[in-house]
């Protein structure tokens, strides 16, 4: 793992929830949809979605050049029974160096 740092003005990170219980759901919801479905192999209809981005976000160690910065998105989302979370990467993947990092064992993902 690594750590992103915003505190150099570097990059933005935002969020939208979508609350879809009793709503028509937006394209990106139907989407999310789709693809637990896909994964999965199993029925499912959110309730509720949450996206939240990191837009050219720096990693986090002062040796680092500010300019290699990576976008990725975290959804979450459940039926109010099972909940998901898809881990979206820009094309490419992590673009940190990973050569740089103080820890040379990184990961992708969540525990």
């Amino acid at each position: 793992w690594d750590n992103a740092d915003f505190s150099r003005g570097v990059g933005t990170t935002f969020y939208q929830e979508f609350s879809t219980l009793n709503t028509a759901k937006p394209p990106f919801v139907r989407d999310v949809e789709a693809k637990v479905r896909q994964y999965l192999r199993s029925s499912y209809s959110a309730a509720w979605t949450l996206k939240i981005t990191w837009e050219k976000a720096p990693v986090y160690a002062p040796k680092t050049d500010t300019r290699k910065t990576i976008t990725y998105q975290a959804v979450l989302t459940t039926d109010g029974f099972r909940s998901y979370i898809l881990m979206l990467y820009q094309d490419g993947g992590m673009q940190w160096d990973y050569n740089r990092l103080p820890s040379t064992n990184v990961l992708i993902g969540y525990t």
